[in-house]
């Protein structure tokens, strides 16, 4: 869904150079990391049995790691950091896990 949604406002040029921030994007910056997280997550919970959870929990914990610290989202802030209307966008939405979007008048 958020693939869908980036692309058709990539589609616009009126877009071009426009911080993305409706549907998905206004809840989260990162809302395909987020989404691989949980399936992460998920996978994880549908596998486990009664002495699996200690020994592979670390598998969803360094994929969330990396999507969040490593790789995916801060790469992709560091990309964005000097961009026209990203430091706004920063402190009306969330990081990683969703929520709804501050006012943009505070």
């Amino acid at each position: 869904m958020g693939d869908w949604q980036l692309w058709v406002f990539k589609s616009d040029p009126a877009n071009r150079g426009v911080i993305m921030d409706r549907g998905l994007w206004a809840w989260t910056r990162h809302p395909n990391y987020f989404g691989d997280a949980c399936v992460w997550w998920g996978l994880w919970l549908i596998t486990i049995n009664d002495w699996a959870p200690l020994a592979t929990v670390g598998s969803p914990l360094l994929m969330t790691y990396l999507l969040v610290d490593v790789s995916g989202a801060r790469l992709t802030e560091r990309y964005l950091k000097g961009r026209p209307g990203f430091a706004e966008y920063q402190r009306r939405t969330a990081y990683f896990v969703p929520r709804p979007p501050r006012s943009a008048r505070r």
